[in-house]
């Protein structure tokens, strides 16, 4: 094998071209592995885990982040200088097959609004580093902003949302994945019927789980609005939320509302309640991991799970009745075992979504005694690669693993990698993950998957996938949830019935069960009795066969002498060890 580095400077790509570039690369004849990526430090680190930076430590030293990695890994030097050879090539088609249409495209935002003064909205998404720059021209160009980019300092994000009250504009993220305008989905988002639930969140998997629970009710949604993860802190207090709200209150397509978060900070959390019974429309509330002391106040509903959230939603639209039916995708158990003791008992957990990890972690958490997560803050790759006994659960698209590189729901290339390493660590138990499907997801992830999950049945780890998606999404639901069946994945689309399922398999792994007799329990018992002749008795008068023995203390009582007698009597490790001597 070799592998062969080329580094471009200042030749900065967007994320998806260098996906495309990267899978091409990885394609073509004699290449065994590839690599393409802007030089950011975690992207190198990513890069060394997978044995591909054939860079020296001087010149790695020397790169920044506009700078432009390529490398491959070969079997031999001729194939890697080949396949370096085609990047040009492989980069013009890349860059033709991104689908925006063709024509005239503007080089900076001014001469779009230029060219499209009717737009309302403006959708962002370069690097975190000029994220902010781009969304204050736009606020200031009165257009509303989707800001998708993370990466953003929460001072600029302050800033932002401060202007964007002032006026009257949505300011919706940085972090933000998911919103759905009037059906129109923006970032990543499911092909949703139109409805009357309207979706506020700072969690865009945790919007696309309610949304497409509500379909498989026979319910819509008007609208989805993210808010971005940090929005609820102390430092932003709610800025976008408690819009996001008043927009929702005031829009006459919108019957319910629906509120998805982690907990906001202390300060933050009155306005938000306040601004969602001032809106007088049924209003369900879901704050993840919060307790709380009343499931109903007034407009308000209380939820403790996800799937809570949507059926308490749908039960204040609709006829109670209808959110019984089954869902349209079927579900399936996880495989059983033999019920005998098994090495491997870990639970390793990889999800696209960090508020579908936070959702595990909270249901699961009494059979998590031992966890590794980034949940709570960011952990090293090399504690998510040797977690040990400890059970793990990743958000992939956490900040730090995201930073110069595709979210996992576009490009599951690290996440993939994260499953083949737990297979290799002879702790892991279980794997578990979630695929989430719609718009701006990568449209067939279940391929992504196939190969790490059928090697996992041949090791005899179960498999478990939590499916996020609606029967309109373009990667056909359907079809992903049979990929996954051919090599056995156990498939479940309701957050309860998979981490209920997860439990269970957990729970029965780790339980040590010795095989018993058979005649233990096939036949009425023949007892000899020991001790109390009373219990004798009693057996006698059940008519059961019964032998009492006449028991004396041997030796009589005396501790010392017993002593002598069980070490010579046969069988005993003493006896045994004075014969071998």
């Amino acid at each position: 094998m070799h592998t062969l580095a080329e580094v471009r400077r200042g030749h900065y790509l967007d994320s998806i071209v260098l996906m495309q570039l990267q899978v091409s690369l990885g394609a073509l004849e004699g290449v065994v592995d590839a690599g393409a990526a802007m030089a950011t430090e975690h992207n190198l680190a990513v890069l060394a885990d997978g044995n591909l930076l054939a860079i020296s430590p001087e010149e790695q030293g020397d790169l920044g982040p506009d700078d432009l990695v390529l490398t491959v890994r070969a079997v031999d030097r001729e194939a890697a200088e080949r396949a370096l050879a085609e990047v040009d090539r492989l980069l013009e088609e890349a860059r033709g097959g991104q689908g925006t249409g063709g024509g005239y495209r503007p080089k900076t935002l001014a001469t779009a609004l230029e060219q499209r003064p009717d737009a309302q909205w403006v959708s962002i998404s370069t690097p975190g580093r000029f994220a902010e720059r781009v969304a204050r021209e736009a606020l200031e160009a009165d257009r509303h902003v989707f800001l998708y980019s993370d990466n953003v300092s929460i001072e600029h994000e302050r800033k932002l949302k401060l202007l964007a009250r002032e006026r009257g504009l949505l300011m919706l993220g940085p972090d933000c994945g998911t919103t759905i305008l009037g059906g129109v989905g923006l970032g990543f988002s499911n092909r949703c019927e139109r409805g009357a639930i309207g979706l506020v969140g700072a969690s865009g998997t945790g919007i696309q789980a309610i949304s497409s629970r509500l379909e498989t009710f026979g319910l819509g949604i008007s609208h989805a609005l993210g808010t971005g993860g940090r929005d609820l802190n102390a430092e932003v207090g709610g800025e976008a939320m408690i819009a996001c709200i008043g927009a929702l209150g005031r829009d006459e397509a919108t019957e319910v509302i629906a509120l998805i978060s982690k907990p906001p900070a202390a300060g933050v959390l009155p306005s938000v309640v306040d601004a969602l019974r001032s809106t007088g429309k049924p209003a369900v509330i879901y704050f993840q991991g919060l307790s709380r002391t009343v499931s109903e106040d007034g407009n308000l509903h209380y939820a403790s799970s996800l799937e809570e959230a949507a059926v308490l939603a749908a039960a204040l639209l609709a006829d109670p009745a209808k959110i019984a039916l089954p869902p349209q995708m079927d579900e399936t158990a996880a495989p059983s075992d033999d019920g005998k003791e098994q090495p491997r008992n870990a639970l390793r957990g990889f999800f696209s979504g960090g508020t579908l990890a936070l959702e595990a972690l909270h249901y699961l958490r009494l059979d998590l005694p031992s966890l590794v997560t980034n949940l709570d803050e960011p952990v090293s790759l090399e504690q998510i690669r040797t977690p040990g006994a400890s059970h793990l659960i990743v958000d992939v698209g956490a900040d730090e693993l995201t930073e110069g590189r595709l979210h996992p729901m576009i490009d599951p290339d690290l996440r993939v990698r994260m499953m083949e390493r737990a297979l290799d660590d002879a702790h892991t138990g279980l794997l578990l993950f979630d695929l989430v499907l719609g718009d701006g997801a990568a449209m067939d992830p279940a391929a992504s998957v196939a190969e790490v999950c059928a090697r996992a049945r041949e090791m005899a780890v179960p498999t478990v996938c939590l499916l996020v998606a609606t029967v309109g999404d373009p990667q056909d639901a359907e079809q992903q949830i049979a990929r996954l069946r051919e090599v056995g994945v156990s498939v479940f689309v309701s957050t309860e019935s998979c981490f209920g399922e997860v439990s269970t398999t957990l729970r029965r792994r780790s339980i040590k069960i010795p095989v018993v007799r058979e005649d233990a329990l096939k036949e009425e018992p023949k007892v000899i009795n020991v001790g109390l002749e009373t219990f004798a008795a009693a057996l006698a008068s059940q008519d059961a066969d019964v032998l009492h023995v006449e028991w004396r203390p041997p030796a009589g009582g005396d501790e010392q002498l017993i002593a002598i007698l069980d070490a010579m009597r046969p069988g005993s490790r003493e006896s045994s060890s004075e014969e071998r001597r």
